[in-house]
């Protein structure tokens, strides 16, 4: 039985001109869950990762703390990540969704960073307004009646959240670990959401709801047996209580 770990990329950037890149205090969330599965002995056979950069400086984060204590080699002897080959651990089916598109199709004075400033700056709460613009805008792309509006619909997206999910399942073959192996996907909350959802059986709404309760570095995990794919857990974050309240976030 293979053990995957789908974990959430770390606090990024949310309201800035580029979202994608951690915050500093996505960098320390990723490393308090290294530090975590290094004293409880969490052993991991292999990692990977979406190509979006909180993706995979969430993994480098991770691993920079769990290889100083813990053995880095799998059961087969070769590297739990290489970190100078991104092509052995990235895996692009594990990208997030294109936010940036989903705002901005919602409506069209959205084109601009400037008429999106000007539009939250009306709020005595900026940070609340701009949360409930992209609340709208989530919920038309979920809806499914503008589907053919997006660059990846949510169908689509969806389709692709599954077959990210088969190509772990591809990797572990590939790989030939021992039965009982564990494998670390850095991804990000829709991916993680639109899983989670169809092993529930459930729709897009569902799945939207899972991702707004999913925290940065919170992990879900999932067992593979043979053919079998079975939901364990979901969004376990205890490794941020080491330190207190304030390192769980949701951005």
């Amino acid at each position: 039985m293979t053990t995957i770990l789908l974990a959430r990329h770390g606090q990024a950037s949310f309201g800035q001109e580029n979202y994608d890149q951690l915050s500093e205090l996505g960098g320390i969330q990723a490393q308090m869950l290294g530090q975590h599965y290094a004293s409880t002995q969490r052993r991991i056979d292999a990692i990977f990762t979406g190509s979006l950069v909180r993706q995979r400086d969430s993994a480098q984060h991770f691993w920079a703390r769990y290889q100083s204590s813990v053995a880095t080699e799998n059961s087969n002897g070769t590297p739990i990540i290489n970190l100078n080959e991104p092509d052995s651990y990235v895996l692009p089916q594990f990208d997030e969704f294109n936010h940036k598109d989903v705002f901005v199709k919602s409506d069209p004075a959205f084109s601009s960073r400037a008429a999106i400033v000007a539009e939250i700056a009306k709020s005595d709460v900026p940070d609340t307004r701009l949360a409930e613009l992209f609340d709208q805008a989530m919920q038309r792309w979920h809806g499914g009646d503008n589907d053919q509006d997006y660059i990846e619909s949510w169908p689509t997206f969806n389709n692709r959240a599954q077959q990210a999910l088969e190509q772990v399942r591809t990797k572990v073959v590939n790989l030939n670990f021992d039965q009982d192996s564990t494998v670390l996907v850095f991804t990000s909350g829709g991916v993680i959401a639109a899983i989670t959802a169809q092993l529930l059986k459930q729709g897009s709404q569902i799945a939207y709801q899972l991702n707004k309760s999913l925290v940065n570095t919170g992990v879900t995990s999932i067992t593979l047996k043979d053919q079998s794919t079975r939901l364990i857990s979901l969004n376990e974050y205890s490794h941020l209580f080491s330190e207190g309240k304030r390192f769980v976030t949701w951005r």
